[in-house]
């Protein structure tokens, strides 16, 4: 290996194990409203990062080098994302490939990012491959975030990670930040802490005292990930393995030991060979901003949903499923995001009814449906986010596009598709026709469903070819809730049950007899049947006083030895009815949680009436435990209606494309990605 870290160590000069890119059109696509790069014009055969972690100062230094050739005769701008937190301080050629000078200059694109644009001459032709080293220091921005040691789990260690996802990498490096360009990378960064990224080949030349990653596949630039800290690994099947903090592993290792290769195996079953070699699992402190990111070979999930045993094998489940569809076959444009995401999570249902049963399935589908439909309640019906393919003006954050109807309403529709061909099984061999045709591409939903369309013969389609036109023009463009719903009667043995206590909750007088000899159901159930009750009575808050009072007589006690996803609703439903006798679990939790997830919602619902008193209070007894982003987030919580908070000059300014994630969003979404 020839290529080293730089600035600390050397400048690389050569790329690791470059790859021939993938055939490419040389007609340019259609441009991407997030992206300020000149993508369309350039074909980008492989990068590496040459990377120096400094945690001092809070900073990632790095040595980055593009292979690249022109598409397009004349010398046309190379422009890169970029972003205020990376400081690029030089743009060199590549000696061995070229020799003219290059300018650069840095410009304004958005609140989430800028241009870096870079002079080539105008003497290279068509194809003609050409390197570039571009030296850089990022600071903390929307992808890189630094924990001091009280922050993490074991409070022992300075803890860095990234977040690419959907436009942050361009604070990571400089690149072609939209799904539409995927190639190979290479890395390495310097020992001294533990450092993982997500590539499918790693390893440690302890003569130099580097780490080597290296991605064999391409990928866009939003799956390249990295973290850093005292992560020890724990083998958890043949071709995965856990990595978490020593004090998390082992109950990582009690939650997972055997079920990963279970789920890949079932997955292979139904779209085909897991393409990335390994599936690693690494279990980030509670300042992880998203609960999961399906990052290839590398799986990052937040610690605080391994409290929650079913919510864990659902995100583990879905992520899984973006081997498939996002990781290999990804949408090209943020506009049609549901096509990883919708796909990801008809494919993680049709795992979880071959591991688990087609009941449990339709019990995990009726808890988010409905969490879909309280969202529309919430924007309304004709509210653009909820179409499918929506359409984003330049510069907007694509961010705010991370919703439940890109997860939900995608399901439905890829759904609606598996019915049309008539059997779910059919379907699943049409889409491991599709992974086939387009894997390491990008695509949008015309290659979807003209593939649909040519796989199956018209005459087994249930509906005529321009009827079947018309429908998918009405489910991508329409606004508002899915156009059909499967049926998940499979799921009434557990949903009934649900139906049923609620409603004896919401009987006028209170039969309080009734609900007290049913109310012990609760400690048998499944986590999904009760935080789906649970949230019935969200929907219904606030409750008549005689209702709360016989809830809490019944259920406060239980509830407290529950996972986290049960009791931070309980709590919520505590605030939303004001029920004095059980606000001291209220700040109990908040005490004790540090976590995006469980705290903002909290936060909201304390806010939105007269407890806003003890939200500040218990926020000025936690606030220097938690993230700086999480912090200020907060803050603008408990400003919202007029009330005043202290400004804290020592917090970072909290970046937008955090601020648009609503508490739903985080909560209910597993991103994703």
């Amino acid at each position: 290996m020839t290529s080293s870290p730089c600035p600390a160590l050397c400048c690389c000069r050569r790329l690791l194990h470059p790859t021939p890119a993938l055939p490419q059109c040389s007609t340019p696509g259609p441009p991407d409203p997030a992206s300020a790069s000149s993508f369309q014009l350039f074909r980008l055969h492989h990068f590496h990062l040459g990377l120096e972690l400094r945690p001092e100062s809070r900073e990632v230094a790095g040595c980055m080098v593009l292979e690249l050739s022109p598409l397009v005769p004349g010398g046309p701008a190379l422009v890169l994302d970029s972003h205020p937190a990376l400081r690029v301080h030089s743009v060199d050629p590549e000696p061995s490939t070229c020799c003219f000078p290059l300018d650069f200059r840095v410009e304004e694109f958005t609140d989430y990012g800028s241009a870096l644009a870079i002079t080539v001459p105008d003497t290279l032709g068509i194809n003609e491959t050409f390197q570039i080293v571009v030296h850089y220091v990022t600071g903390e921005g929307p992808a890189v975030w630094w924990l001091d040691p009280e922050l993490s789990y074991g409070s022992s260690q300075l803890f860095v990670f990234t977040q690419g996802h959907s436009v942050c990498n361009r604070s990571f490096f400089p690149c072609f930040d939209t799904p539409a360009v995927k190639c190979t990378y290479s890395a390495s960064a310097p020992a001294g802490i533990q450092v993982l990224m997500s590539c499918t080949h790693s390893y440690y030349m302890e003569e130099l005292g580097v780490h080597y990653f290296y991605m064999e596949h391409p990928v866009p630039a939003y799956l390249v990930a990295l973290t850093a800290g005292n992560l020890l690994p724990a083998e958890i099947g043949p071709r995965s393995r856990v990595w978490a903090e020593p004090c998390v592993l082992p109950l990582a290792v009690g939650k997972l030991a055997g079920r990963v290769e279970q789920w890949l195996q079932a997955a292979e079953h139904l779209y085909g060979p897991y393409i990335w070699g390994r599936y690693d699992i690494v279990f980030l402190p509670p300042s992880f901003p998203i609960v999961a990111m399906e990052n290839p070979c590398l799986t990052f999930v937040i610690c605080s949903i391994l409290d929650s045993e079913d919510f864990l094998l659902i995100d583990i489940i879905h992520e899984i499923a973006h081997g498939w569809f996002g990781n290999a076959v990804t949408n090209a444009s943020w506009e049609e995001m549901w096509l990883s995401e919708g796909l990801a999570t008809y494919a993680q249902r049709r795992i979880t009814t071959h591991v688990y049963g087609a009941a449990f399935t339709c019990l995990e589908s009726t808890f988010r449906l409905e969490a879909l439909h309280r969202q529309i309640r919430i924007l309304g019906q004709d509210t653009p986010f909820s179409k499918l393919q929506a359409k984003l003006d330049p510069g907007v954050n694509p961010s705010n596009l991370m919703n439940l109807f890109t997860y939900e309403k995608g399901f439905c529709f890829v759904h609606y598709l598996s019915q049309l061909c008539g059997d779910q099984d059919t379907f699943d061999a049409f889409l491991r026709d599709y992974i086939e045709k387009f894997k390491f591409h990008s695509v949008v939903a015309r290659d979807l469903l003209d593939s649909f369309l040519g796989y199956f013969p018209i005459h087994i389609l249930f509906l005529p070819t321009t009827h079947a036109d018309l429908e998918f023009e009405r489910w991508l463009t329409a606004p508002g809730p899915p156009m059909a719903q499967p049926d998940l009667s499979r799921g009434s043995v557990y949903t009934a049950q649900v139906e049923a206590l609620s409603e004896l909750w919401m009987t006028e007088p209170l039969d309080v007899e009734a609900v007290f000899a049913r109310a012990n159901n609760i400690a048998d159930w499944q986590t999904f049947q009760t935080v789906l009750f649970l949230d019935r009575l969200l929907d219904r808050s606030p409750l008549r006083p005689e209702v709360m009072l016989h809830l809490s007589l019944c259920y406060s006690d239980d509830i407290a030895t529950m996972n986290t996803e049960i009791r931070i609703r309980w709590l919520q439903i505590v605030v939303r009815n004001n029920f004095q006798t059980n606000l001291p679990q209220v700040r109990h939790f908040l005490l004790c949680q540090t976590s995006r997830m469980y705290t903002i919602p909290l936060y909201e619902d304390l806010s939105a009436g007269p407890l806003k008193t003890c939200a500040l209070e218990i926020f000025y007894q936690t606030h220097n435990r938690l993230h700086p982003n999480l912090r200020k987030t907060i803050q603008q919580i408990l400003t919202q209606g007029g009330s005043i908070v202290q400004s804290d000059t020592a917090l970072p300014v909290l970046t937008s494309d955090i601020c648009m994630q609503g508490p739903n969003s985080l909560r209910d979404v597993n991103v994703t990605a």
